[in-house]
């Protein structure tokens, strides 16, 4: 396994991946879960409560206050989005069949995956890309300072639909 040094987040990015770490300690619940013979039915039970209760948000706040902050033509931002859908499908595939224990297994793995991902190739890009005063502001977010937030990402959608 690759050894990966500590990385230096901006604060605008902690609360996300703070949010990463309940997504890898689910992984981790679903495979000692299926390593028990825990019941799949059980497990899914689980995960669909975990997704609706925090991951779904999760999702919807990195859509709203950082994916849009990259091109739309940016590989990263593509790459996370095709990834966030893959997962939103794997949850109805889970929530269609709960007795399939090959679902969570995908499940986890493109969880682990998308996670990996998001905190050791598309925040860095971020932090690089995200002007500073942009930063700040998504960092506001956290401080109960989210209209302005919400107000710069309804500008921005509203411009490329009209355009």
């Amino acid at each position: 396994m690759k050894d990966y040094a500590p990385i230096k987040r901006h604060q605008a990015l902690v609360s996300f991946s703070k949010d990463h770490h309940f997504g890898l300690l689910l992984v981790w619940k679903i495979r000692q879960g299926l390593g028990k013979a825990i019941s799949a039915e059980r497990i899914c039970n689980y995960v669909l409560f975990a997704f609706k209760e925090d991951l779904e948000k999760h999702f919807k706040e990195e859509e709203q206050f950082l994916f849009c902050r990259l091109p739309v033509d940016d590989d990263l931002r593509k790459r996370a989005q095709e990834e966030h859908q893959t997962i939103y499908n794997l949850v109805s595939a889970i929530t269609k069949n709960k007795d399939d224990a090959d679902q969570l297994n995908k499940f986890a793995d493109e969880l682990e995956k998308h996670i990996r991902f998001e905190e050791r190739e598309l925040f860095n890009h971020l932090q690089d890309v995200i002007a500073p005063v942009e930063l700040e502001k998504i960092a506001g977010r956290l401080a109960n300072d989210s209209s302005d937030i919400e107000e710069s990402w309804k500008d921005r959608f509203w411009e490329k639909k009209v355009k």
